[in-house]
């Protein structure tokens, strides 16, 4: 069973105080050592998550930071960030593991939808939200996953009424989830496991979901293959 040794978690404390390329350069052997184990421990990850997903691939972020629209022009991110891939287009949603002392956590659901995508789920929802909000209220779901997050618009978005019943799902800009850990969990020799049962229970969340995004309002799927 892959784990997360406490240097992954350490190196980024120290580089909260030197964040200047002096320092990095003379840790980076270090840094890569790291970068390597977490890259293993999110494919053994992968595969965990693909006895109940269909997930075809990750990425870990870069560590160097795009500073050039930032006020903040430190070089180089303190974290680890890494995001899991579903098969599209059947498959909607996507996975996010964050590690960084004092702030672990995972998140899931739809960050940045598309408009068009959007629109789609506003839609659904103003027709009837009973399954979506059935959904989050389940047990298994909501112990896990707390309460829907995401930003929001102040009123209504355009074309629907702030008197809807269902304003409050409506007015999303993204349907997201997290959930945190401590330092401690994220190095315990269980992390792996616990991460992927964690992913595991928003699958209804993301059934739900993909099943709008890939049918019109009629149901009609809009997949080319069926």
């Amino acid at each position: 069973m892959e784990i997360i040794r406490p240097d992954v978690l350490q190196f980024f404390n120290e580089l909260d105080e030197n964040n200047n390329r002096d320092w990095f350069d003379a840790q980076k052997p270090r840094f890569k050592a790291n970068e390597g184990e977490v890259k293993s421990f999110a494919a053994a990850l992968q595969e965990a998550m693909n006895e109940h997903d269909r997930v075809d691939s990750f990425k870990l972020f870069r560590v160097y930071r795009d500073v050039r629209f930032s006020k903040d022009k430190t070089p180089y991110k303190t974290h680890f960030g890494i995001s899991f891939h579903r098969e599209k287009p059947r498959f909607r949603g996507g996975y996010y593991l964050h590690l960084k002392s004092g702030n672990n956590f995972i998140a899931t659901g739809f960050w940045n939808p598309s408009k068009e995508d959007l629109l789609r789920i506003r839609k659904e929802l103003e027709l009837d939200a009973t399954e979506f909000r059935e959904i989050m209220r389940n047990p298994s779901f909501s112990s896990v996953w707390g309460e829907l997050e995401g930003e929001e618009v102040k009123s209504a978005p355009r074309n629907f009424s702030k008197d809807d019943p269902n304003i409050d799902l409506i007015k999303k800009k993204a349907y997201l989830f997290t959930k945190q850990y401590s330092d401690k969990e994220v190095l315990s020799e269980g992390f792996l496991q616990q991460v992927s049962d964690d992913f595991k229970a928003v699958r209804p969340f993301f059934d739900y979901m993909s099943s709008v995004l890939t049918t019109d309002l009629n149901g009609v799927s809009l997949l080319a293959e069926d």
